[in-house]
């Protein structure tokens, strides 16, 4: 199948199956005239390459991830689970970050707050 049929069965853009194929996650055969052409397995595999991206992983990630599904071992699948479970730990780390973050934001919204009711007291008396 060419390109167009690829991402109207998959979901996604040409473009975005462009990127892939930059990125190393997605190949194609080309025809003499350098038209693209897949197989109905790269349909599966768009799938899963979109639920990494929408589990967080990078372009960088999910090519370290590949081998499990391209070379399926043991050995491929113990780098994966631990590769997934690096990002795990990121994200984690990344959250608490986001929440201490917002802490402190709060933190200056009842400053202001309190300011706020302070001059209108002031104002009102």
């Amino acid at each position: 199948m060419r390109i167009g049929e690829l991402a109207s069965r998959a979901g996604v853009s040409v473009r975005s199956l462009r990127y892939y194929e930059e990125q190393g996650l997605l190949t194609s055969t080309r025809s003499s005239s350098g038209q693209r052409h897949y197989t109905d397995h790269e349909v599966y595999r768009v799938t899963f390459i979109q639920r990494l991206y929408a589990a967080g992983l990078s372009s960088r990630t999910i090519v370290e991830l590949l081998p499990c599904v391209d070379a399926p071992s043991v050995e491929n699948s113990d780098a994966a689970l631990e590769r997934m479970e690096q990002e795990r730990d990121r994200l984690s780390a990344h959250i608490a970050d986001l929440i201490h973050t917002r802490d402190a934001l709060d933190g200056l919204i009842a400053g202001n707050r309190a300011h706020r009711e302070s001059m209108t007291t002031a104002l009102a008396g």
